[in-house]
């Protein structure tokens, strides 16, 4: 594909309806708040951790540490017990969909009397601070949780927004224009293929990427191969992240084909990138919808 088709495409893809949206991650909007119920002690919670990520979870008891319970322990690079806390970070070692067990037991001895978790691995989100309550929760609580709501609702709104605005523009550059994503510079673009790391544990191979950068937004074009016969692969979700450890808020994913041996597939993602954003170095993780395979870049730039 010449560089100028390319680029067209790319722009195009900007304003594109049949793009497939980003879906929003437990990670993305601060603490996550768990209400463990006297009545049902047994019960097991699902709390997301990543490979080299940092998962907190924030008890209002304390806990007895030397009771605690964790399957698995010798996969996680990092188990750090407090008095009310738990850090969990996972290795390496760890595979996207694994689930190990962690149980913990609160010292005062009221119900419930322990909490039980189920870890579940996922290839680039982690929950990163868990907040757990016992019992009756404090008026202050509800207030917290209503003004969480409430910006909530304000980002939905904003982003429903956005999206009938890009539905509701013309096609073509006549629609770049209109969503304000292109102005008299252009759509400037750039091959970083030379500057790309790939994963050790990449289930597939890159044959070229190119990055492009509009007035706010910004966007990659991954080519991938895939190394052996296995069933075909479409990419469901990405996570941008910079050196800093910062997520870029990921737009859309969209595929031209299923990566299959002999079939090489086109993945572009799209992110929100202001003026003051998306500079530097970043990181490109994709993943399937259900399954383990998943592909890690680094050394990505943008024009």
């Amino acid at each position: 594909m010449h560089a100028s088709s390319s680029a067209i495409l790319l722009g195009l893809l900007l304003v594109a309806g049949a793009s497939t949206a980003q879906g929003a991650t437990a990670s993305g909007g601060g603490a996550r708040r768990i209400e463990l119920e006297p009545n049902a002690p047994g019960a097991l919670v699902e709390v997301a951790v990543s490979p080299g990520l940092s998962t907190v979870l924030l008890f209002d008891s304390d806990l007895v540490q030397e009771a605690t319970e964790l399957e698995g322990r010798d996969f996680f690079a990092d188990v750090d017990s407090g008095r009310k806390t738990m850090r969990l970070v996972p290795s390496a070692r760890v595979s996207p969909g694994e689930k190990f067990r962690m149980a913990v037991r609160f010292r005062d001895g009221a119900a419930p009397v322990g909490a039980s978790f189920l870890l579940v691995v996922h290839p680039a989100r982690a929950d990163a601070l868990v907040e757990v309550y016992r019992n009756k929760r404090t008026v202050e609580s509800y207030q917290e949780e209503t003004r969480e709501a409430r910006a909530e609702t304000l980002r939905c709104q904003e982003e429903n927004a956005r999206i009938v605005s890009e539905h509701g523009s013309p096609g073509g550059l006549t629609g770049l224009l209109a969503v304000g994503s292109v102005d008299v510079g252009g759509l400037a673009g750039k091959r970083v293929t030379e500057s790309i790391t790939s994963g050790p544990k990449n289930a597939f191979d890159p044959t070229k990427v190119q990055t492009y950068r509009s007035t706010n937004r910004v966007a990659l074009e991954v080519w991938l191969t895939a190394r052996r016969n296995e069933s075909p692969w479409v990419a469901s979700g990405a996570a941008l992240r910079s050196s800093t450890g910062s997520e870029v808020k990921v737009l859309r994913v969209w595929q031209d084909e299923p990566v299959t041996l002999g079939v090489q597939g086109r993945v572009v993602v799209e992110a929100e990138a202001p003026a003051d954003a998306a500079r530097g170095t970043f990181s490109l993780k994709l993943w399937e919808n259900v399954g383990p395979r998943a592909v890690t870049l680094g050394g990505v730039t943008f024009p």
